[in-house]
């Protein structure tokens, strides 16, 4: 008996057994706090509940045109969404016209729909009310700081908007100063008034800063904010609203989780009883593979929907399927008379081609989902596309390295090992 395989051996299975204890369960031993990996998962508006929104632009714009409109209220409708501080929106287009917005978590959702839905417009307006500029007209608004380390707010105009910038602050810059509202410019959004700036000089350089004794860096950043978010480009028509509980997502989520363990449970004890010792090599790949599709969307921050929790599942099933394949040609090349080492570099060999055509071919399709889908086919598509990566790689090197491993640990039982006589 080799004692440094098995030790090896023994010390990755403890290894997979608390990695997975600290990241399902959570880890709390002295000071060390670790909270579990999936509290840092994304929940999608099916889990967590929240609103979902579909608005249709209404425009006679196509082409290029069009695709510029629309991505300005996708841009808008995000700086928004920001606003309120909220994680984890989903805006997107869908088909030429229409933006689908899902804010999952969102409590109050009537604030959020009339946040987000309302068509507003941003007006300069002088002191006559005649409209100087648009919010079409500003291309950024940004937060700087003067040689004073005093905030204000940096407007950029665009090439079109300069000269009738121009024309009304240099008429306003002549008037007296007393009254001050007779030199003013008003930003106003949705009729309310959001900042009132008097004009001191004509501004012809198309680059207008906005400055108050009162300015903080959170009113200076919120006004800059509401500035660049303010205008939407066309007329959007809410055509979908739908409020998900949360006790719905939370209903869905603790069945799936359920299943999940009872279905992985069955089918880590199927292995072991149908391959022995190779099958406890593929349970604790599967474990592997588990720890790595969670770390990846935690790392890539990707949403889990009740579809992409589907997408896990599947590809749970197919991470054994390919060990399952692995193992049937080991099994075949020691009936053919090859040493159980042999067999498995053989083994490995001959069923790479089959795990690859299966696996390139279900990424494949993921790929086209996610290309052409929207929503909740995108989640299926993305988590798809990350369990077949796992799968592989968990397949063709955890697996490999443990089989090693075990074929080290006795070479005269290696084959008992392997379940056969």
């Amino acid at each position: 008996m080799n004692t440094k395989s098995l030790v090896a051996f023994i010390f990755i299975a403890l290894l997979v057994i608390a990695g997975a204890y600290t990241a399902f369960l959570g880890l709390n031993v002295g000071g060390l706090s670790i909270p579990p990996l999936t509290e840092s998962v994304s929940q999608g508006l099916d889990l967590q509940g929240g609103v979902y929104l579909v608005y249709e632009a209404d425009t006679d714009s196509t082409g290029a045109e069009l695709d510029r409109e629309m991505e300005q209220v996708i841009e808008i409708f995000r700086l928004r969404v920001d606003s309120m501080g909220l994680t984890e929106p989903v805006i997107v287009r869908e088909g030429d016209d229409r933006v689908r917005v899902e804010l999952p978590g969102v409590e109050a959702a009537e604030e959020a729909i009339a946040m987000i839905g309302t068509t507003a417009r941003l007006e300069f307006l002088d002191p006559d009310g005649n409209l100087v500029i648009s919010g079409n007209d500003i291309d950024d608004a940004r937060v700087m700081m003067d040689a004073n380390n005093r905030p204000y707010v940096a407007l950029e105009l665009d090439a079109g908007a300069r000269e009738a910038f121009a024309e009304a602050t240099g008429r306003l810059a002549q008037l007296p100063s007393d009254p001050v509202d007779d030199r003013v410019i008003e930003i106003i959004l949705d009729g309310e008034v959001i900042s009132a700036p008097e004009v001191s000089e004509r501004i012809d350089t198309g680059r207008p800063t906005i400055t108050s004794q009162t300015f903080t860096i959170e009113t200076a950043s919120e006004l800059a904010a509401l500035i660049r978010a303010g205008a939407l480009p066309v007329e959007l028509e809410e055509i979908r609203t739908s409020t998900i509980t949360a006790t719905l997502g939370e209903y869905a989520l603790d069945r799936s989780i359920q299943a999940a363990i009872i279905g992985i449970s069955l089918l880590m004890l199927f292995m072991i009883v149908i391959y022995k010792i190779p099958g406890l090599v593929a349970d604790i790949a599967l474990t592997v593979y588990i720890l790595l599709v969670f770390g990846v969307i935690v790392l890539l921050n990707a949403t889990v929907t009740l579809p992409g929790i589907a997408a896990l599942i599947l590809s749970i099933g197919m991470a054994v399927d390919a060990n399952v394949i692995i193992f049937e040609r080991i099994k075949e090349d020691i009936g053919t008379g090859k040493t159980v080492r042999v067999a498995i570099e053989s083994g490995f060999k001959r069923a790479f081609r089959t795990i690859l055509d299966a696996n390139v071919t279900t990424l494949i399709a993921g790929v086209v989902l996610y290309q052409f889908g929207t929503g909740p086919i995108r989640g299926f598509a993305i988590l798809l596309i990350i369990g077949i990566l796992c799968s592989m790689f968990t397949a063709i090197i955890i697996t490999r390295l443990l089989l090693r491993l075990v074929v080290k640990i006795n070479t005269r039982k290696s084959k008992t090992l392997f379940g056969l006589k």
